[in-house]
């Protein structure tokens, strides 16, 4: 089991990705805007984030830079589900809206799977 953080300032889209999560047996935490996000990050570091990125108080590219310039959290897999994939260059793996329950899914697995290091 993972745990994920999903940020995301629609309560409705949170609560359908806790919902694929949890039911594929992740923990998973959630957050509003990005800085609440990094509240989060600090207080239970996640295995990977979730995010959105037009979001209000801080949205998810600066989420992601603040993220990578902490050496803390800089390794922290990054998934950025959006309709806008230029806002997301810095994320691990862009996934467009309108997404698939399987679709994030696989984009989670390939993102938690183990490096082989």
């Amino acid at each position: 089991m993972c745990r994920i953080l999903v940020v995301d300032d629609e309560p409705d889209l949170r609560f359908i990705l806790r919902r694929i999560f949890e039911r594929a047996g992740h923990e998973v935490a959630d957050a509003g805007h990005g800085a609440a996000a990094l509240e989060c990050v600090i207080e239970t570091p996640p295995d990977l984030v979730v995010t959105d990125m037009m979001m209000p108080v801080m949205g998810g590219a600066e989420l992601i830079r603040r993220l990578r310039a902490d050496p803390a959290t800089a390794h922290i897999p990054v998934l950025a589900v959006t309709g806008n994939g230029q806002l997301a260059g810095a994320a691990d793996v862009v996934l467009p809206k309108p997404y698939q329950a399987d679709q994030i899914l696989a984009a989670v697995a390939a993102l938690l799977a183990p490096t082989g290091d």
